[in-house]
């Protein structure tokens, strides 16, 4: 990521709690912004076209969901690490950037259940929206409600139940930020797609202009390719 000059604040904190590798957890190096020098090189960067998605434009993300990106994501989501999600959603945004998939005036999440947002004390996908919206100068919005609790999607394996786990499973919180708008919408993982197809479905439906998806990771599939990726400015 793009180094920023350290406020005071934050350079006590260092030296209080130095800064660690949002994937390895090794400590970064005064040249390193978020992740190590190691895992600049390592991870497994999508350099493929963003992918194809019932009621959205496209979803993209700057890597794929394998390896050392899925135990980090496990544990941002489960694990009591929040603070990550900053690191994450401004990866969201340069990934962005590079692709020039910046055609959006709004950013929103797909949400989490109350039940899930008491017992985990954060919502993963709201943390990386509002990451990603700020260093894109905006802010996010919470356009999505769940309005209905589900099974996890991690334990569903064919993309039929997946689908049919989320049908009707959010709702727009008011169609007027909706209508007419062109919207970002951001979850932490894209592996079936099926929970942001239902989050665009009815984001479409209260008239949204279109939806964009990204995320942090996105799971590989047989026909994807490794493709080169620019990655020096990371």
């Amino acid at each position: 990521m793009t180094n920023r000059p350290r406020r005071p604040g934050e350079r006590l904190l260092d030296l209080l709690f130095p800064p660690k590798c949002a994937f390895c957890g090794r400590l970064l190096g005064p040249e390193d912004d978020g992740i190590c020098t190691r895992c600049v090189q390592s991870l497994p960067w999508n350099g493929t076209a963003p992918r194809k998605l019932d009621f959205t434009t496209g979803a993209a993300a700057p890597l794929f969901y394998e390896g050392q990106v899925r135990q980090a994501m496990l544990r941002y989501k489960f694990n009591g690490a929040p603070a990550r999600g900053a690191v994450f959603g401004q990866l969201i945004a340069e990934d962005l950037r590079k692709r020039n998939l910046l055609d959006f005036d709004v950013v929103t999440w797909a949400p989490l259940s109350s039940r899930r947002l008491r017992r985990r004390g954060y919502d993963q996908a709201r943390l990386l929206a509002s990451s990603a919206a700020e260093a894109l100068g905006m802010e996010a919005q919470p356009l999505l409600k769940k309005i209905r609790q589900n099974r996890t999607q991690s334990g569903i394996a064919s993309a039929e139940e997946r689908r049919a786990n989320v049908s009707g499973c959010y709702a727009v919180t008011d169609p007027a930020l909706a209508e007419g708008r062109r919207i970002l919408l951001i979850d932490d993982i894209i592996t079936s797609g099926a929970t942001v197809s239902e989050c665009a479905r009815m984001l479409m439906l209260a008239g949204a202009g279109s939806v964009q998806a990204a995320s942090l990771a996105i799971r590989r599939r047989e026909k994807d390719k490794l493709e080169p990726h620019e990655v020096t400015d990371i």
